[in-house]
């Protein structure tokens, strides 16, 4: 399944009544150009996971860091990295959930 199918079920399926009134799922650009994305997990399976800020950092235009902190999963990476950040999300719920 395509990542933006996936991310659309994933946002359905956490809808409660309250939950996708907050800020549920933000994707914003930064100025370095790149993307940067923050999920609101609280009500998911992975909500007390906590990963301090990991960088991976192969040159200006290739680079993307991830965290987990405060039931918000963080990452943010170069322009071309967008559906990579979002793969990494769905890659972190699947694994929990598949444990």
């Amino acid at each position: 399944m395509e990542i933006l199918e996936w991310i659309q079920n994933w946002f359905q399926n956490n809808c409660d009544g309250d939950w996708e009134h907050g800020d549920a799922i933000q994707i914003t650009t930064l100025d370095n150009p790149g993307w940067d994305v923050e999920i609101d997990i609280s009500k998911t399976s992975i909500a007390n996971l906590e990963i301090k800020w990991v960088l991976n950092e192969n040159g200006k235009q290739d680079w993307y860091g991830v965290k987990i902190q405060n039931q918000r999963f963080r990452a943010a990476g170069d322009a071309s990295k967008l559906t990579y950040l979002l793969n990494l999300f769905r890659e972190m719920i699947e694994k929990i959930e598949n444990e």
